[in-house]
């Protein structure tokens, strides 16, 4: 360790190089006079003249901005260094302060707002460490590399999450397009070669695309389990099953698609959750998974599904994943899956009959008639289904009642084909009178 002394008059004499330089217009000069002052501090131990020469350089009348972009860069490798977290906070604040608004160095101040970010979570100020995050717009930055920006969005809404800012999650999840993560990588590699801008390399601590997908997927389940939106949670996970890494490994897959199976039962019934129930029925791998293939064939199957054997059934198998499902949502999940099975039944019924009485659809779907009626109402309030109610004498009618051009439409329709069917008849007799004339002829 140097004397104080030493280490002011070395100091003093490189600061006397650097203006030298600086002024004379020699870039690498001043770098190397302003790294070499920061590199005497550092080793020193000097942690406070380090943050003062840092701020007094980068001040200096027509300081070059290579030598301010050098010095950040420099101070940077130092933070790790640091004897204690309070030494460590006040040199990345210096050196945000320093790159605040500086065009050149985005990128270096878009990491040392992360690192700062990752101090205050890890001393519970999970808030500070959000707020602190939404300063950076990484979107912004042409020279950041894809994933690093990517990992820094996810970040945000990570903290956005844990802070239970639902709403400011969702907006930057926004920013990432799913099809990013489509894109191949050795494709995308040739791009910058093509392009005048220069991208920089991402820190070897980002993960793969691949990966971010992962994370990207799952920051997203959490944020619809907060809304049961269970067609998007199910969406998502079936994105998870689709990378690469997963479908190959059993003991991977196999947990994700029990989920994929789960979600569509719970997911009310409509186009797309029917699309993605035949493609997921599809799937060889659900044949490793009897109780789950024929869980999801019972809701294809226009037959009436009895809630109690099918709770019965696969009662132990819900306890299982409840803990997966989220812990508030357990009880949710149950009453909504019962839920779905009496929505399935109605649609059932309502494809087998016309007209039907309450006290009879009550007994199909095992409900008293005031439950059935409820549950058919909220279907037909849903537009899921069409259907009139007779009250007073407790008949449901499930044909739709047609207007005026309807009936002219059909109508005409069956003039048309009566017609048609009577010039075939004419066409007929006529070909038989021919055949019976030349009978008779010879």
């Amino acid at each position: 360790m140097e004397g104080g002394g030493n280490l002011e008059s070395s100091i003093e004499q490189l600061l006397n190089v650097e203006k030298q330089m600086r002024l004379s217009g020699e870039v690498a000069g001043t770098k190397k006079a302003a790294t070499d002052i920061l590199q005497l501090c550092f080793e020193a131990r000097a942690w406070n003249t380090l943050n003062d020469q840092i701020v007094l350089l980068s001040k200096r009348r027509g300081q070059l901005k290579q030598a301010v972009t050098a010095m950040v860069q420099q101070a940077m490798q130092y933070i790790d260094e640091t004897p204690d977290i309070e030494t460590r906070i006040e040199l990345i604040k210096t050196l945000n302060n320093v790159s605040a608004g500086k065009i050149y160095v985005e990128i270096e101040r878009a990491r040392l707002i992360k690192k700062l970010a990752k101090i205050k979570e890890g001393q519970g100020l999970i808030a500070e460490a959000a707020d602190l995050m939404q300063e950076i717009a990484v979107e912004t930055f042409g020279a950041m590399a894809k994933t690093e920006k990517i990992a820094f969005i996810l970040e945000q809404v990570r903290l956005c999450l844990d802070r239970q800012d639902y709403v400011r999650a969702q907006i930057l999840s926004r920013k990432i397009s799913p099809r990013v993560f489509d894109i191949d990588a050795s494709k995308e590699k040739k791009k910058p070669k093509e392009g005048d801008n220069l991208v920089e390399e991402a820190p070897a601590d980002i993960p793969s695309l691949l990966e971010l997908k992962r994370i990207y997927y799952e920051l997203m389940i959490r944020y619809y389990t907060h809304n049961n939106d269970y067609l998007e949670i199910c969406r998502c996970y079936k994105a998870i099953y689709d990378i690469p890494s997963v479908k190959e490994n059993p003991a991977l897959w196999t947990p994700v698609l029990r989920k994929i199976c789960w979600f569509l039962v719970l997911a009310p019934h409509d186009p797309m959750q029917s699309s993605l129930l035949n493609s997921t029925l599809d799937d060889k791998n659900l044949s490793e998974l009897p109780n789950f293939r024929l869980l999801l064939k019972q809701l294809v199957t226009m037959e009436v599904v009895q809630w109690t054997s099918l709770w019965d059934a696969y009662k132990d198998e819900f306890e299982n994943e409840k803990s997966m499902l989220g812990g508030s949502l357990g009880d949710k999940a149950a009453e909504d899956l019962r839920q779905r099975v009496i929505e399935h039944n109605i649609l059932v019924v309502s494809k087998y009959y016309a007209r039907i009485t309450l006290k009879r659809l009550a007994e199909l779907l095992c409900l008293s008639i005031q439950e059935a009626e409820k549950h058919l109402s909220d279907m037909v309030v849903s537009k899921a289904l069409m259907a009139k109610i007779d009250r007073p004498m407790e008949i449901v009618c499930f044909q739709t009642a047609k207007d005026s051009n309807d009936i002219l439409n059909s109508w005409a329709m069956n003039l048309e084909k009566l017609l048609d069917l009577v010039e075939k008849s004419c066409h007929q007799i006529h070909k038989e009178t021919m055949v019976h004339k030349a009978a008779l002829k010879v």
